[in-house]
């Protein structure tokens, strides 16, 4: 069976920037699933599967455009401190929930933190960079209703739900309640 809309794809990955290092990997985990055309992958991937068939191995190379994106300068914001309700020092790396400028919700980066001011970045991580999948395709099936209902819930997160315009109920990042990786 060739892979198409609505059929349940599940694989084994490996990813890698585009200088070769290792930043992912499905072997040893479980594997990935997900279903075809429900846009749950980024789009760059999801284009490489089409039309392959269990059993496949290759290695396709996805230009940010195609992947997380293009790195965007306007979500590079630099923050009051007052502005962060909690007891908690905050640190570089930390991640937060924020109101996206359409009322949706992002997750944002902490990357500076001065005396008076917290720099965060609304970018994915991956934005930016070309990435490299290895990837196994171990198989190709129908996906039962309940699937097919589940992953219409997030379309077009692709990993972050500013991703998909903010409409994502909770947190795409870790995966969201519906069905976001």
């Amino acid at each position: 069976m060739k892979i198409s809309e609505d059929l349940v794809v599940k694989l084994n990955y490996t990813l890698f920037d585009s200088e070769g290092t290792q930043l992912d990997t499905s072997i040893g985990k479980s594997a990935f699933e997900y279903v075809h055309g429900h846009k749950m992958i980024i789009p760059g991937l999801e284009k490489a599967l089409e039309g392959r068939e269990t059993g496949e191995k290759f290695r396709v190379e996805i230009p940010s455009v195609d992947a997380y994106g293009s790195y965007d300068d306007r979500l590079l914001i630099e923050v009051e401190k007052s502005q962060f309700d909690t007891d908690v020092p905050i640190e570089v790396g930390m991640a937060f929930q924020a109101s996206s400028p359409n009322g949706g919700a992002m997750i944002v980066h902490v990357v500076k933190v001065t005396e008076n001011t917290i720099t965060v970045d609304g970018n994915h991580e991956l934005a930016g960079k070309d990435l490299v999948f290895d990837v196994e395709i171990l198989e190709v099936r129908e996906a039962t209703e309940e699937e097919l209902n589940f992953s219409s819930g997030c379309s077009g997160c692709g990993g972050n739900c500013s991703g998909c315009g903010d409409d994502c109920s909770g947190s795409c990042e870790g995966g969201c309640s519906n069905g976001c990786k």
